[in-house]
C-alpha cells in the first residue's frame, strides 16, 4: 500500500508535536504571557458570583492557530 501507513504516521506524529508545544505554552503561558487576563477579556465579580470570559484571548490564540495551520497546510 503505497504511503498508506507511513503518511498517517508523519501526520500522527506532527499531531502529537503540535500538542507538545500547545500544552508547553498553556502550562508554561502563564508565567510569561498574561492569557486569560488581557485588555478586553471580561472579568465581573458580584458578591459570590464570578463571571470571565476570555474574548480578546480566544480571538488571538484563533488569528495564531489560522496562521499556523495556514502556514502547515499550504503546499
Amino acid at each position: 500500500m503505497p504511503g498508506g501507513f507511513d503518511s498517517f504516521g508523519k501526520l500522527m506524529m506532527l499531531f502529537g508535536v503540535i500538542l507538545l508545544i500547545a500544552g508547553a505554552i498553556f502550562h508554561f503561558g502563564g508565567k510569561f504571557l498574561s492569557l486569560g487576563r488581557l485588555p478586553g477579556d471580561i472579568h465581573l465579580e458580584r458578591g459570590n458570583f464570578s463571571f470571565h470570559f476570555p474574548i480578546v484571548t480566544s480571538i488571538i490564540i484563533s488569528i495564531v492557530l489560522t496562521i499556523i495551520l495556514n502556514l502547515i497546510t499550504r503546499k
